[in-house]
């Protein structure tokens, strides 16, 4: 019974944006050059922010696990700190990925022309 109500509402409700007039249409278009640019805008901070974020955790657990295995074992600690400085840039490359999506976002995006 859920499954037919929830399908009759969906139906209902796509039947009123198939519908929608054509003045509606004609306003969305000359909106849409202001809304195109805040929704790049919020991709652009967002693709920033997010790789920023996982790759903080990530480093974080990085070194966390570097440190308690120098503690544990002191005489491994040069290779310990080699593999950590690699997999710490390999991370940090990850969020310049980020940067560079936000960057094409914002500057080389053929739909905010």
């Amino acid at each position: 019974m859920k499954k037919a109500l929830l399908s009759v509402l969906m139906v209902l409700a796509m039947s009123t944006v198939a519908m929608a007039s054509e003045a509606a249409a004609e306003a969305a278009t000359t909106a849409a050059p202001a809304v195109n640019l805040a929704l790049v805008c919020l991709a652009a901070a967002l693709s920033v922010g997010v790789a920023a974020l996982g790759c903080g955790i990530g480093m974080g657990a990085g070194i966390g696990g570097a440190c308690s295995g120098i503690a544990r074992n002191p005489e491994a600690s040069g290779k310990i700190t080699v593999t950590m400085i690699i997999g710490l840039a390999l991370i940090e490359s990850l969020t310049i990925y980020g940067l560079v999506i936000s960057l094409i976002l914002l500057f080389a995006n053929p739909l905010l022309k």
